[in-house]
């Protein structure tokens, strides 16, 4: 998830200029000129006496210092971008690529695999939610970041990436991939049970997703539906604004999220009104279910407009917020937590479903079910507690 703000700079470095620090020698009051000394000393010293001072470059010691800042917080979306980082970044969100097709995080210290993309080389090659990536090419992932792995991971369209991965089941194994060019359609829709059941897939949240959604519900014979299906599985994000409209397209009214963050405190989200009939609404997850496609669903849920069908998410209820700086290169913070609408907490827990689907079994015939059990019924209506997600 990401925002995009100059006011936000401006309010947020005098708030990290002005902390009580921790110098070298202990706790003590320090201006960000003495806290930083020690830096520009150590630059000093690598220019006086390093002995090839060919190799000194001087702007990637200070992106190495900027990188350092960041890392030091041992947050696993939180990371400063140089300006090739920045471009790659930028690029990922645009929905086409050259790669294998996956969305990667760290999950305790551990690169991991989000989900893999819909029609992908990374799915066709057997990658899940869940799996952990060891190494790339052989060489080890300890300690990489999220930008670094991306780096390494994409290529040329048609050339090979071996990843290590180990599977949820204590399973490692190098799986060769080739990289493609990867085209993401953010929305796709479709007709179930003859036409009876309008069928809408949202595989990312981006700047046109929202109105790709809106051509998608207009599309149906509203008519002669009996109910939804919104199927947010492999969904690893996208934009927080695209997932508050998405929820209100299926909310009458009431809350549709939660946040809370260091310089506004909490802040409520609310519906503004839904935009389709208050038919029997099945939403399917899964483990590559997360962040915005998270609150979307824990929106539906806790308003009672939809049951949850599928697997336990994925858990990331943390939002980042990017700022750009003239040079080409941002900062990329977690800037807050979100909660939903009944203040459950999805941040390294995700959301559990009401219907657990078995292996094997459709969940698309399970949502069919459940909706043709309730012909006739208008939402919302009291579905019960949610259920908690098993640890």
């Amino acid at each position: 998830m990401r925002f995009f703000g100059r006011k936000t700079l401006a309010m947020l470095l005098p708030t990290l200029l002005a902390v009580c620090a921790f110098g070298v020698g202990g706790s003590q009051q320090q201006t960000p000129t003495d806290l930083f000394d020690p830096v520009y000393q150590v630059y000093e010293y690598v220019q006086s006496y390093f002995y090839k001072p060919e190799l000194i470059d001087d702007q990637k010691a200070v992106y190495g210092a900027m990188k350092g800042i960041v890392e030091q917080l041992e947050d696993p979306y939180s990371e400063f971008l140089d300006p090739q980082d920045r471009t790659d970044f930028e690029e990922s969100l645009e929905g086409e690529f050259s790669g294998v097709g996956i969305e990667i995080s760290i999950r305790d210290r551990i690169l991991t695999v989000v989900t893999p993309l819909v029609g992908t080389p990374a799915e066709a090659a057997g990658i899940v939610a869940g799996d952990q990536i060891l190494g790339i090419d052989g060489k080890s992932t300890e300690g990489i970041t999220i930008s670094e792995a991306g780096v390494r991971i994409r290529g040329e369209t048609g050339t090979t990436v071996t990843l290590t991965i180990r599977h949820e089941d204590g399973t490692i194994l190098d799986i060769p991939i080739v990289r493609a060019a990867i085209t993401i359609a953010p929305v796709t829709s479709s007709t179930l049970d003859e036409g009876r059941i309008g069928y809408v897939r949202i595989m990312r949240f981006e700047s046109d997703t929202v109105g790709l959604v809106d051509e998608a519900l207009g599309s149906f014979d509203q008519s002669t539906l009996i109910g939804f299906v919104l199927d947010l599985r492999n969904n690893p994000g996208g934009l927080m604004p695209g997932a508050i409209s998405v929820s209100s397209r299926f909310v009458d009214e009431g809350i549709v999220l939660r946040t809370q963050d260091r310089l506004s405190g909490e802040k409520l989200y609310w519906s503004k009104g839904n935009r389709v009939p208050n038919l029997p609404l099945a939403v399917l997850i899964n483990g590559g279910t997360a962040s915005a496609s998270e609150i979307t669903a824990g929106a539906i849920r806790d308003n009672n407009m939809g049951i949850l069908i599928g697997e336990a998410s994925y858990g990331k209820g943390v939002f980042q917020q990017l700022i750009d700086f003239p040079d080409g290169s941002a900062l990329k913070i977690t800037a807050g937590e979100y909660f939903t609408p009944a203040g459950r907490i999805v941040n390294e827990i995700g959301l559990a479903p009401d219907i657990v689907v078995e292996d094997g079994v459709d969940p698309i015939d399970v949502a069919v079910q459940w909706i043709h059990e309730r012909v006739g019924t208008m939402m919302p209506i009291d579905l019960g507690t949610p259920p908690t997600p098993t640890p």
